[in-house]
């Protein structure tokens, strides 16, 4: 019973997710019919946009577990993404892999690049850990952009003409992978969870909160930053996967610093640490994004410059954080206005 009362919330956004595709149809005067033919319409337009929300949560709880959690500052964390998307890619366009066997490489390519990141954690921390990624993922992107592997990955253009399965394929197929990413995303986030609830979990947070002190009590740091690096490089490379499996090209840009700068923002305006904070920054980070060009066009850019600027002032620890620092605070002021009003009971607690 506890647990139903912590996960309410939770389910109920769930809920909500499920429904809303139905709902956006019937508020459209779309019959349900139409929507499951998969025919043009406002639901189909925001299934989209709510994928690609899915998306960057999924990437951005990827990076809240390294950063937030274990606290490593990683400035390579796109490459994490961009591994899984162009794997993907290439297993599915020139390897022609089934599904499975792509998702299977997708994954071992997780766990070789979280190796390769863990060859320098020994040695390094802190700013040069940053750094060091930072050249890690340089090199990816360089390498990717190259002329030589252009029939493969595309070069400055991108990986196109994937071929995608037919029953994940976002054109006719969108309310399909809707839910697929929904089950991925939701799937990711109660597994987040329940890692940071473990005791390896609880480890990882005391090597954010003091490393030394951790070691001091008997604990190998390194294979628990180790098993943070795996756990993250895996989920962000799986989001890739579905990143390609959606966009009609994979762009070289998601190699980018620029892209693990976006998923530093999302767990910014959620709240680093918090898991939850990662998929609503995700979410505000992308309708901001689509509601500001729709509206401003090319101004846009400046005014969601000016709302990240406002919302690290006003919400310092984002917006989940923050309702977790405050809430008390705010539900005592609520209380003691409605009984300043007669509403509530001065007695009743």
């Amino acid at each position: 019973m506890k647990n139903l009362r912590d996960n309410v919330a939770i389910l109920a956004l769930l809920v909500f997710l499920i429904a809303l595709p139905f709902l956006l149809a019937i508020l459209d005067g779309q019959s349900i019919g139409a929507m499951l033919a998969g025919q043009s319409g406002n639901s189909k337009f925001y299934q989209g946009l709510l994928i690609e929300i899915f998306i960057l949560a999924i990437f951005a709880i990827s990076y809240d577990l390294l950063l937030g959690i274990t606290g490593l500052l990683s400035f390579g964390h796109a490459m994490f993404f961009a591994v899984g998307a162009y794997a993907a890619g290439i297993a599915l366009k020139t390897l022609k892999l089934p599904l499975p066997q792509t998702l299977a490489l997708v994954v071992v390519a997780g766990v070789v690049q979280a190796l390769l990141f863990s060859i320098v954690l020994p040695r390094v921390k802190g700013i040069t850990f940053a750094l060091v990624t930072l050249g890690f993922a340089s090199v990816f992107h360089i390498v990717i952009m190259s002329h030589e592997l252009n029939d493969i990955a595309g070069g400055d253009v991108g990986l196109q003409n994937i071929p995608k399965p037919d029953f994940l394929d976002p054109a006719n197929q969108r309310l399909t992978f809707y839910f697929v990413a929904l089950a991925f995303t939701f799937l990711v986030y109660l597994f987040y969870r329940r890692f940071v609830d473990s005791p390896t979990g609880r480890v990882c947070i005391a090597i954010r909160e003091n490393e030394h002190r951790a070691q001091m009590l008997g604990y190998n740091t390194f294979y628990f930053k180790l098993v943070a690096l795996i756990v993250s490089s895996i989920t962000a490379a799986l989001g890739g996967a579905l990143h390609t499996l959606y966009q009609p090209i994979v762009s070289p840009t998601i190699a980018s610093l620029v892209y693990t700068v976006n998923a530093l923002l999302m767990i910014l305006i959620g709240g680093v640490g918090t898991l939850s904070g990662a998929l609503v920054g995700a979410a505000a980070f992308r309708l901001l994004q689509f509601f500001l060009d729709k509206i401003f066009g090319e101004s846009s850019s400046f005014i969601i410059g000016m709302v990240y600027v406002a919302l690290v002032l006003f919400v310092p620890y984002g917006i989940i954080g923050t309702w977790r620092v405050k809430r008390w605070e705010w539900q005592a002021a609520w209380r003691a206005r409605l009984q300043s009003w007669g509403i509530l009971d001065k007695h009743k607690k």
